[in-house]
This record gives structure tokens, C-alpha cells and sequence, in this order.
């Protein structure tokens, strides 16, 4: 078998590829969708918010002169995500790579942890993989390649008080993963889960202040942000979102096409506990 030369070396471009990016409106998915767009990726903005969706892929079509396109649609709802998915392949004629990061949260003990509030976490975070998923599947297909990559979290890996459903979710992600790599070795496709800690986005910034006053004041915004979030990371240090970005545009390249199945932290060394 000939060695292997620099020129030979897989490529992490991705021009000519088209990406589907759930809950991409802001945070992390949006934070995936620009480090795609910056690989030469055709983007697919997905989010229940339509407008800001649309507006985010403005600025990436833009920015990085590729095609990209925002779209309404509700994740936990099969019937909507086939209807997006028929979109896109009509406005970008075909799908190479999936997202998943559509996600929400909800914080309470089991004794009160209400059933609507536990399906609705199950809902957004788990069953929309599914379904996501089997709508894109024969897109990947019909390519002879394809990418997944589910954005599911530390807490995928272990567990903290008060958050049931979610980790139930994600580590039900982490599983969904390893059965897709494994059910999409033959066609190309590669399935893998990112599995990020504290992460600094909107929704953590704004809750600095509320955190600050309920530990009865007298410390900054930061100084409570970093009690309420960064206790278990040895780091020390939130995560930037393009962090996960990259590594997620990594993992959609051809210098990737032998990593499948894996769930992969980036969680500042949490999960190394």
C-alpha cells in the first residue's frame, strides 16, 4: 500500500455540500451553520423562529458567499420536517449533512416534574432526532456520503440533579448515534454526537443578573455565572459556541470519514471525572 503524501491528505472544504441546521436561528446552532458556511457549505438555517432564521442566513450568504436559506419549521412535528426537508432539497437540490441541535430544558426535582414539561424536553431533544434523521436519510444516501452530527451534551455522558428529562434525552442521543453510524457504515454515512459543557450563549448570559441577586448579592454578574456554570469544568472557562462549530464542521469533512459513532466531549474536562 502506497504511504500516504501531504497532497494526498482529505480535504476539509466542504464546497459543492449542502447542511441542514436545526435550532440554527442563534447559539450553538447558528454557531454550526457559520463554521460550515465558512467551509464552503450550502446552509439550511431550520427554526421555529422564521424570522431570525432567515435573517441569520442573510448574513451567512453574505459573509461567505454561499447559498443559505432559513426555514420555519417545528421540529417535534414529523409531518413539518418532511415538508421543510422537501424544501430544501427543492431550493438546494440535494442534503449531505445534518445538524441536530434543536434543544430545550426544563429544571425541576422528579416529585415535581410535570409530565408536559418531561415530554415536551423528550419531545424537542430526542424524538426530533428521529425524525429529522428519517426524513434526510435518503438525501444521505442518494449522495454516497453523508454526515450526521447530533448536538447532545455532557449530560449525555453524566448526570446532575434536577434535570431528568434532559439527560434522559441525551443520553438517549448518544444511543440514536451509535445505532445510526452503525446503520450507515455501508452507505457512507458517518453518525457522531458532540457532547458539549457550559457553553456562553444568549440564554446563559442573560441570566446574570437574577443569578447574581439570588445569591444575595455583593458578587458580580460574572463571578455568579461562573457558580452556576462552570462548578464542574476543570477549565474553569466557558465554551465559546464556534468552538463546537468547528469541531462540527470538522467531523461533516472528509478528514473525518473514518470517525463514526463516537460521542466527543468538549466540556472543559468535565466528563474526565
Amino acid at each position: 500500500m502506497k504511504a500516504t503524501g501531504v497532497s494526498d491528505l482529505p480535504s476539509l472544504r466542504l464546497e459543492g455540500r449542502v447542511s441542514v441546521v436545526t435550532g440554527a436561528a442563534r447559539g450553538i446552532g447558528y454557531a454550526c451553520a457559520t463554521a460550515l458556511a465558512a467551509a464552503g457549505s450550502d446552509v439550511a438555517l431550520c427554526d421555529l423562529d422564521a424570522a431570525t432564521a432567515e435573517a441569520s442566513a442573510k448574513t451567512l450568504a453574505a459573509e461567505h458567499g454561499v447559498r443559505a436559506r432559513g426555514y420555519a419549521v417545528n421540529v417535534t412535528v414529523p409531518e413539518q420536517v418532511q415538508a421543510g426537508v422537501n424544501r430544501i432539497v427543492a431550493d438546494l437540490g440535494a442534503i449531505d449533512h445534518l445538524v441536530n441541535n434543536a434543544g430545550v430544558q426544563h429544571v425541576a426535582p422528579i416529585p415535581e416534574f410535570a409530565e408536559a414539561d418531561w415530554n415536551r424536553v423528550r419531545a424537542v431533544d430526542l424524538d426530533s432526532i428521529f425524525y429529522v434523521t428519517k426524513a434526510v436519510w435518503p438525501h444521505l444516501v442518494a449522495r454516497k456520503r453523508g454526515r450526521i452530527v447530533n448536538i447532545a451534551s455532557v449530560h449525555g455522558l453524566v448526570a446532575s440533579s434536577f434535570k431528568s428529562a434532559y439527560i434522559a434525552s441525551k443520553h438517549g442521543v448518544v444511543g440514536f448515534t451509535k445505532a445510526s453510524a452503525l446503520e450507515g457504515a455501508e452507505a457512507g454515512i458517518t453518525a457522531n454526537a458532540i457532547c458539549p459543557g457550559a457553553v456562553f450563549t444568549d440564554l446563559i448570559s442573560g441570566q446574570a443578573k437574577d443569578l447574581a441577586a439570588s445569591y444575595g448579592g455583593g458578587i458580580s454578574e460574572e463571578e455568579a455565572l461562573k457558580r452556576a456554570f462552570l462548578s464542574k469544568m476543570p477549565t474553569g472557562t466557558f465554551i465559546d459556541p464556534l468552538e463546537v462549530g468547528v469541531l462540527c464542521a470538522y467531523l461533516c469533512s472528509d478528514a473525518a470519514r473514518s470517525i463514526t459513532g463516537t460521542a466527543i466531549p468538549i466540556d472543559g474536562g468535565w466528563s474526565a471525572e
